[in-house]
């Protein structure tokens, strides 16, 4: 098919459909190598899946190569049993082992706190599924609603020693942890959902069941974002919350129970070069 972006913009729907439901099935688990997601692959027990995807998806920002090598530093330090290490985590003796991580703009201290956040939910609700449940409803169209209030509520929970609570969205724990209420595109935690809520192939984990991927939205950055604009799937030109949910209402009508299953494809294009753009 032609990749020029003119053409694929001016595609009627059903050759739109047939466009993407191609790229669903070339973009499959041979991709995993260049994805955060490969990382929450290599664990079996759910509740590592769910810390290792939550920690990787908050740090799925700047290429590909910085994001793996990140990610990687970070699991070397959690070990075999992220669970298990995030339940015992005592941020006054173990922070120390985040002293020398960086990875652009979150720091070890950063991520000190995200795991501190992370064990009192754990503490307290058992799983991060049981509590995005507690904001969770199944009657709204997207998780918007949900999503504001597993982050607000995080951000409520006491932080550690010495960690300076600022209201900061571009910097630290709020960088890590935007909510859609402030107008964010939320990529990094949509990706997290994705991932935990989608089912129906071998790629993400399904792993809440509760949670209706009918209500998922699409993880926008800019490369997602252009490469939507160049489909015809949004006129919006700022990659915020309401361009996210308007590229997800475009592929809900191709697949109105599972909207997002074409996001694994789109972001990958960007890094494969197949689109012009």
């Amino acid at each position: 098919m032609n990749l020029n972006p003119l053409y694929l913009k001016n595609l009627h729907s059903h050759q739109l459909k047939e466009y993407l439901e191609k790229l669903y099935q070339q973009y499959n688990l041979s991709f995993l190598s260049n994805d955060p997601l490969e990382f929450v692959h290599r664990f079996q027990d759910p509740r590592d899946q769910e810390i290792v995807g939550l920690l990787a998806s908050c740090l799925a920002y700047g290429n590909v190569k910085q994001i793996r090598a990140s990610v990687q530093k970070i699991l070397a330090i959690l070990g075999e049993k992220p669970y298990h290490y995030v339940i015992t985590f005592n941020p006054e003796i173990q922070g120390t082992d985040f002293d020398h991580f960086v990875h652009r703009f979150t720091q070890g201290k950063d991520i000190v706190c995200l795991v501190y956040l992370l064990q009192q939910v754990l503490l307290k609700h058992g799983s991060l599924g049981n509590y995005f449940l507690q904001g969770y409803s199944a009657r709204e169209k997207t998780i918007r609603s949900a999503l504001t209030r597993f982050v607000e509520g995080l951000l409520r929970l006491p932080f550690p020693k010495d960690y300076i609570r600022r209201n900061r969205i571009s910097e630290g724990i709020w960088y890590l942890l935007p909510s859609p209420a402030g107008g964010s595109a939320c990529k990094r935690l949509n990706l997290f959902l994705r991932w935990m809520v989608r089912r129906g192939d071998q790629l993400d984990l399904g792993l809440w069941v509760e949670v209706s991927p009918r209500q998922l939205v699409v993880p926008l950055d800019v490369h997602v974002g252009r490469i939507a604009r160049n489909l015809g799937l949004t006129t919006r030109k700022t990659d915020d919350w309401k361009t996210a949910e308007e590229i997800t209402d475009r592929l809900r009508m191709f697949d109105p129970e599972d909207p997002v299953k074409y996001d694994f494809a789109l972001s990958h294009m960007g890094i494969s070069g197949d689109l012009i753009l």
